[in-house]
């Protein structure tokens, strides 16, 4: 199982905007080719596929797509390959947020 972590400003004291929005995401991911925004994630098991809605930003690396889920103002993803740490941290730069696990 990968550990999850969310991109928050939620920690910042004092912060006029401690939510990320989705303008401000959909601007910092505009100029960024390898991402693409969905509203639906779409999971395919050997049994059965199963579809969530929400405001994903999708990565794509190597042959995965890789989920940064938007939602009730925070960015989430899972460490699902060592390749998103960067990635992850850039972005969380980019937004002037912080990184936590959970």
């Amino acid at each position: 199982m990968s550990q999850r972590f969310r991109i928050t400003r939620t920690m910042q004291e004092g912060n006029p905007e401690p939510a990320i929005s989705l303008e401000e995401c959909r601007q910092y991911f505009a100029d960024k080719p390898d991402f693409t925004y969905s509203q639906v994630y779409t999971v395919k098991g050997p049994e059965s596929t199963m579809s969530i809605e929400g405001d994903f930003f999708m990565w794509h690396y190597e042959q995965m797509e890789i989920p940064f889920r938007l939602y009730a103002g925070d960015l989430y993803v899972a460490l699902s390959t060592e390749a998103v740490v960067p990635v992850m941290l850039e972005i969380a730069t980019a937004l002037m947020a912080d990184v936590v696990e959970g």
